[in-house]
């Protein structure tokens, strides 16, 4: 395996915790977005603020690891990207500047006017930033983005694949947020938002299968050389994704704790490798493959002395802080 293998490796393994627990993470301000009125939805939010408020910023950390190592092992695909998803990716920036602005503002409100328009900047850009995000990974699968950068800067990601992909992940949020957020209420004992979540739950795999389903009706039609990598070398990864999916929503309905967890997670980590294994050796179908793509020796070598102390050290980090998370024992925030 070349430099350049390990490091495109490494970065699909950013984005695939960048997956479950940002996308976790945007999920929770869906269900913000969904739970209702001030009374009616009141439980659910607290419980939302108390589960976000310790690991919300750490979350952002694998979308920093992720772009750092994209433009440092892969300088051109990265400029092409950037240059040609200008709009897409301005917006997700945005999106993900006002949630955090907004999120903590909510909490730091008194008037009910104001937590309302805090809530629903955060609730509306936890929807704008998956949705865009998901745009530019269908602009990506379908081949719309040249090496050279020159893509159609509105077509390239308004259109039905960037579309269709970037409704299944917020679909996706919402599911693998559900699931834990079923989990958490689990665990600090309320069996009514157990319940309450749990029924989300369910009915958000069922909608993120049937979007996942369409995905692949549409990458048949407009990306098909992707559409043929997963329905042939890495079919065995779309079939352990359904599985997971199907498996956690009956071990949510048989009121199973940490198996839905688990399960939620392997199904959107199914879909992200088995895209990324699909569109192996290319970066940008129709452009750079991974080794056309790569940075020069030197720069890979720095890079994977990054790596090493980021897995001596950040890791590490945030792995302890969702552990202890977890098992509730960082202290409750004050007022």
């Amino acid at each position: 395996m070349s430099k350049a293998d390990i490091a495109a490796a490494v970065l699909w393994a950013g984005v695939t915790a960048y997956a479950i627990f940002g996308g976790a993470d945007f999920g929770a301000g869906i269900w913000d977005l969904l739970a209702g009125g001030d009374k009616r939805g009141e439980r659910p939010r607290e419980l939302m603020d108390r589960v976000i408020t310790p690991v919300w910023e750490a979350n952002n950390v694998w979308l920093i690891f992720i772009l750092v190592i994209a433009w440092s092992a892969f300088p051109e695909p990265f400029a092409a990207v950037m240059t040609t998803c200008f709009v897409p990716l301005s917006l997700a920036a945005l999106g993900i500047v006002l949630r955090g602005g907004a999120f903590a503002f909510r909490k730091m409100s008194v008037p009910l006017t104001q937590r309302r328009l805090h809530g629903g900047v955060f609730a509306f850009a936890s929807v704008l930033t998956p949705l865009m995000l998901g745009t530019v990974a269908g602009a990506i699968a379908s081949g719309r983005i040249p090496p050279e950068g020159s893509g159609n800067p509105v077509s390239s990601w308004l259109n039905l694949t960037s579309i269709t992909i970037g409704v299944l992940l917020v679909s996706a949020c919402a599911y693998i947020a559900a699931v834990f957020l079923t989990s958490d209420s689990r665990r600090l004992g309320d069996e009514e938002l157990t319940a309450y979540f749990r029924r989300r739950a369910i009915a958000a795999g069922a909608v993120a299968g049937a979007l996942a389903f369409a995905g692949l009706l549409v990458l048949r039609a407009d990306a098909r050389d992707l559409y043929d990598g997963l329905v042939g070398s890495e079919l065995p990864l779309v079939i352990l994704s359904a599985l997971c999916g199907v498996g956690a929503i009956v071990a949510l309905v048989r009121g199973a704790q940490r198996v839905p967890r688990v399960l939620a997670a392997l199904a959107v980590t199914s879909v992200v490798w088995g895209w990324g294994l699909a569109q192996h050796p290319e970066v940008l179908p129709g452009g750079f493959t991974i080794e056309q793509a790569a940075a020069p020796d030197g720069t890979m070598t720095l890079l994977f002395i990054v790596f090493g102390a980021a897995a001596v050290w950040v890791v590490p980090a945030l792995m302890l802080l969702y552990r202890l998370h977890q098992r509730s024992l960082l202290a409750e925030p004050t007022d």
